[in-house]
């Protein structure tokens, strides 16, 4: 297993390594930095929402399996942080139409 992890990563440094090696001709412009990292700060944010969510919703099922009867504080709660780990997500796309030209 550990032998198939190092392949794969291997491989995936030779993918990224081959623009590397590119014939460059004249430069068409300056790059535009703010609209790669802003593509960098959605993966990013997407995927700490995503765990986020996996978290809060394994937390609420283990809290609805040990006390069936708190149902509705249980259920008002893990919607009340979806919402907010939710947004967290759509502030990063917000500002990323802001600032992206």
């Amino acid at each position: 297993m550990r032998k198939l992890s190092t392949l794969f990563m291997v491989l995936s440094l030779v993918c990224f390594a081959v623009p590397a090696f590119a014939q460059g001709g004249e430069a068409t412009g300056p790059v535009n930095w703010v609209a790669i990292a802003a593509g960098f700060s959605m993966a990013i944010a997407s995927a700490v929402c995503g765990l986020a969510q996996g978290r809060a919703t394994a937390a609420a099922a283990e809290a609805l399996g040990r006390n069936p009867a708190a149902r509705a504080g249980i259920q008002f709660a893990l919607i009340l942080g979806l919402v907010l780990i939710e947004s967290l997500a759509l502030y990063t796309l917000a500002i990323i139409f802001l600032k992206v030209k």
